[in-house]
């Protein structure tokens, strides 16, 4: 049976759903993000402890991929992920009716812990059912519906909690994630690709040694750690610097700063459609340069400078999350879903890890010790991408870019 190709009715239902699943993963996680400083007023904390709704999410969804991944093995992929985006959906709604912060920590850890479901076993199916040649679009419209899901729901929460309440915006949001996971379960065709694989340990341990054992895998997971740790770490403290002094901006001003995702929409697709066409190596490395450029920019003092900063940041995060995910599902064999899972396992450490950690430097030296941070970060991963130039494709016979 054919894979599912460009122009087709079933690839259109594809994208749709998995631009719904992308929106309803990233809304649900990261709406907290711009709601950071107003839990650390409400619930007396400080930077570090407040990231703590965002960081305990990604660390549980980081621990749950590997796990989701070995069950669809086993179960099937689109059971697992219409599960998972409609738990997290109502995980977002409880968050509103939260107690105190430990009890919102709770929902937020059972909330990552679900949301393990959807993204691995997402770009699995994908690298199953869509024609290789269409990969790297069919991938880079997912992380376009992650983009539009993480400026939608900061946006939305920003605005919400300026003007009603961060209960309000919690409730608002997870309301929509339902919304978003009865529209995927309705659009997203059956898997017709899937071949049913062994579940347990030893299937784990065995796809572990094997993708661990690959020459490229390893240091595309390092990536990813990478890569996300500081997309989300400059999020995560851009908005206690505008909040501050000398700008003094309105929280729903700050969330508007979001809107540069509408960037990442752009950037994955066309990132995606070049490194089909042109290769992955040398697209990774130039829009990686795109992303440190606009770190370094975003030390300026000027406003203006400092949104730039971000857009190019924004715009080369995106694209770099494009061209690296779907090497994964090029490079990967079976289990393909555990190659996935490995990929963002490390993605969302990273955003866990280094997130918490720049809360510690923000305290110590404000923006200036963040960026300190995440462009030594950024430098070890623009030394990786060098190093993945020289890659050998799986297939030697193929070309460069067919082959990886």
């Amino acid at each position: 049976m054919s894979r599912i190709a460009v122009g087709t009715a079933d690839f259109k239902r594809t994208n749709r759903a998995m631009f719904f699943g992308g929106f309803s993963c990233f809304a649900l996680l990261y709406c907290v993000q711009p709601l950071m400083p107003l839990l650390a007023h409400e619930f007396v904390l400080t930077p570090a402890q407040s990231s703590l709704s965002l960081s305990i999410s990604t660390g549980a969804l980081a621990l749950s991929l590997l796990v989701s991944s070995v069950v669809s093995d086993r179960f099937g992929r689109k059971p697992i992920m219409v599960a998972a985006m409609a738990i997290a959906a109502l995980m977002t709604l409880a968050c509103a009716f939260a107690d105190g912060y430990p009890q919102l920590l709770a929902m937020r850890a059972l909330l990552g812990l679900a949301l393990g479901g959807m993204p691995a076993v997402a770009m699995a199916y994908l690298g199953e059912e869509i024609e290789p040649a269409s990969l790297g679009l069919s991938m880079g419209l997912y992380i376009s519906g992650s983009a539009f899901g993480g400026m939608f729901g900061r946006v939305l929460a920003s605005t919400l909690s300026d003007f009603l309440s961060w209960r309000v915006a919690m409730a608002v949001i997870g309301i929509a994630g339902v919304l978003a996971a009865a529209e995927f379960w309705r659009s997203l065709p059956a898997s017709r690709h899937f071949r049913r694989g062994p579940g347990g340990l030893r299937a784990l341990a065995g796809g572990l040694r094997r993708h661990f054992g690959d020459a490229g895998l390893p240091w595309l997971f390092a990536l990813a750690f990478l890569l996300m740790g500081c997309f989300v770490s400059a999020y995560n403290y851009i908005g206690y610097r505008l909040l501050g002094t000398p700008y003094g901006l309105r929280q729903s001003v700050v969330g508007g700063i979001s809107f540069l995702y509408l960037l990442g929409i752009f950037s994955s697709v066309w990132a995606g459609k070049l490194a089909d066409r042109l290769g992955r190596r040398g697209v990774l490395w130039l829009v990686m340069s795109v992303m440190a450029a606009g770190l370094a920019l975003t030390l300026s003092h000027a406003l203006p400078l400092i949104v730039l900063g971000m857009a190019l940041f924004t715009f080369g995060f995106f694209a770099s999350h494009s061209v690296t995910s779907s090497w994964v599902g090029r490079r990967a064999r079976p289990p393909q879903a555990l190659a996935s899972a490995l990929y963002l396992f490390f993605y969302y450490l990273g955003s866990s890890v280094v997130g918490w950690l720049c809360g510690h430097l923000w305290a110590w030296a404000g923006w200036n010790g963040v960026v300190l941070l995440l462009g030594t970060l950024l430098g070890g991963a623009l030394l990786i991408a060098r190093r993945l130039r020289s890659l050998m494709p799986l297939d030697p016979a193929a070309s460069l870019a067919a082959a990886t």
